[in-house]
């Protein structure tokens, strides 16, 4: 493994302030230092990927290492700014995880089509999201070798 390991962002897109906040409270319980910045809809997450708008100054809203996204989410869903994403050559190579309610076939399925890294239903207890946090984090941040942003 490689011991020039960058602090990697997380970005993670969702409307629900309550789920926002969980998903904070869950990696930090996790022990992950990463630095986590978070936006509220689509338009937000591309505003954020270009350093557009309020996200124009680079240094304070660098490239994320990964995106945790919501499918749904008012503006501009997740299965759009996924598809933008992943159309994007800059942007394409971040990976990104969608941690979502939805257990739709067909939203696996899309996603996946897409080029989503994963697709997690989030869980319904807070014991279960500080797991999969950990796991997500221990994968993403521990074990894979991700591109230099």
């Amino acid at each position: 493994m490689s011991s020039n390991r960058r602090p990697i962002i997380i970005l993670i897109a969702d409307d629900d302030a309550e789920d926002r906040m969980l998903v904070k409270e869950a990696l930090d319980e996790s022990r992950l230092t990463n630095h986590m910045q978070f936006v509220e809809n689509g338009e937000e997450l591309m505003d954020y990927l270009h350093n557009r708008n309020q996200y124009v100054d680079k240094q304070k809203y660098p490239t994320p290492g990964l995106i945790l996204l919501d499918l749904n989410m008012p503006k501009k869903d997740g299965r759009e700014a996924l598809k933008e994403i992943k159309g994007d050559d800059h942007l394409r190579v971040i990976p990104v995880v969608v941690l979502t309610t939805s257990k739709a076939e067909e939203d696996i399925l899309r996603t996946y089509d897409l080029g989503v890294s994963s697709f997690i239903t989030k869980p319904v207890t807070f014991a279960s999201l500080v797991d999969v946090m950990k796991t997500l984090s221990k994968y993403w941040f521990e074990i894979v070798e991700l591109p230099k942003p």
